[in-house]
C-alpha cells in the first residue's frame, strides 16, 4: 500500500497539474526542439519525457524501477516519440544493486554510500531507502551507439550524476545534472567531467542553473565559466536549496 501511495503523491505532484506540464515546455524550449533526440535519466513519473515528447522530440526515457518502468510503459503506450528503457545508467555496463525509498518512488540510487549518509542530509531526514532491486546498467556511451546522439540530456540519478558523465566519452550539446549543497563534491566532479571531455576536443562549457522546482534559469541573459560555477557551488550553505545545473558546449 505505502509504494501505490507513493506512486500517486509523486503523479499528483509532478504529472496532473496542467499549468507545470506547461511551465516544463517553456522551460525546455531552449534545449529541445522538434526533431531533436533527448534523453531522460532518472526518468521517474515521465514529466520531463512528456515535456521533451510535445516539444516535438524522441525520447529516451531511462528508469530502473520496476514499477514506475510498468506505469511509463502504460503512460507513453500511444506515444511513438518516447521509448522506455528500463536499465539505470552509471560508469559501467554490467548488473548493480538499485536502492528504492517506498515512500517516495521518485528517489532510487545504486549508490550503496550515498543511501547510506542521504538521511543525515538537510531535507532528507525522513527518507529511507529500505528495499533493494538488481537492474541491469548502462554506460552513456552504450545509449548513444543504441540511440544516437541526444541533443539534451537531463540527469537525475540520487548521488551519481559524476558516475553517469563517467560513462560518456565525448562532449554532448546540452544537458542538466541535479544538485544538492550538501553533496556538492558530486556536482564538483560532474562539472570536472564536462571539462574535461570539452578540453579533449579544444572547447568548453558554460553553465547556467535553477533552484529547487522552479522551472527558470537563475541567469537567463548570462551563463557562467566552470570556475565561476565552482565558486557558487563552494559558498552555498548545506541547508541552501537543491537544484538543477544547466551545460551548453561551446565548441572551439
Amino acid at each position: 500500500m505505502k509504494h501505490l501511495f507513493g506512486l500517486m503523491r509523486s503523479l499528483v505532484i509532478y504529472n496532473m497539474r496542467p499549468r507545470r506540464i506547461r511551465d516544463l515546455e517553456t522551460h525546455y524550449r531552449d534545449f529541445v526542439t522538434a526533431g531533436d533526440l533527448a534523453f531522460d535519466i532518472g526518468a521517474h513519473t515521465g514529466n520531463r519525457a512528456r515535456a521533451f515528447s510535445r516539444l516535438g522530440a524522441q525520447v529516451v526515457a531511462v528508469e530502473p524501477q520496476r514499477r514506475l518502468v510498468r506505469y511509463l510503459q502504460r503512460a507513453f503506450a500511444g506515444d511513438p516519440q518516447v521509448t522506455v528503457d528500463p536499465r539505470a545508467v552509471g560508469d559501467r555496463d554490467g548488473v548493480v544493486e538499485l536502492h528504492l525509498c517506498p515512500t517516495n518512488p521518485t528517489i532510487a540510487s545504486t549508490s550503496t554510500e550515498w543511501v547510506s549518509r542521504a538521511p543525515g542530509l538537510p531535507g532528507w531526514q525522513k527518507y529511507r531507502f529500505s528495499e533493494v532491486e538488481t537492474v541491469p546498467q548502462v554506460r552513456l556511451d552504450t545509449l548513444i551507439a543504441e540511440y544516437g546522439v541526444p541533443r539534451f540530456v537531463k540527469i537525475d540519478v540520487e548521488g551519481r550524476e559524476a558516475d553517469v558523465l563517467a560513462g560518456l566519452s565525448r562532449p554532448l550539446p546540452a544537458l542538466s545534472f541535479e544538485f544538492l549543497p550538501a553533496d556538492r563534491d558530486v556536482a564538483f566532479h560532474s562539472v570536472i567531467r564536462l571539462e574535461h571531455l570539452a578540453g579533449e576536443h579544444d572547447g568548453t562549457y558554460e553553465y547556467n542553473f535553477s533552484l529547487g522546482e522552479e522551472l527558470r534559469l537563475v541567469m537567463p541573459h548570462r551563463w557562467w565559466s566552470a570556475a565561476e560555477l565552482q565558486d557558487y557551488l563552494a559558498e552555498i550553505p548545506n541547508d541552501g536549496p537543491s537544484g538543477d545545473v544547466y551545460a551548453r558546449y561551446v565548441p572551439a
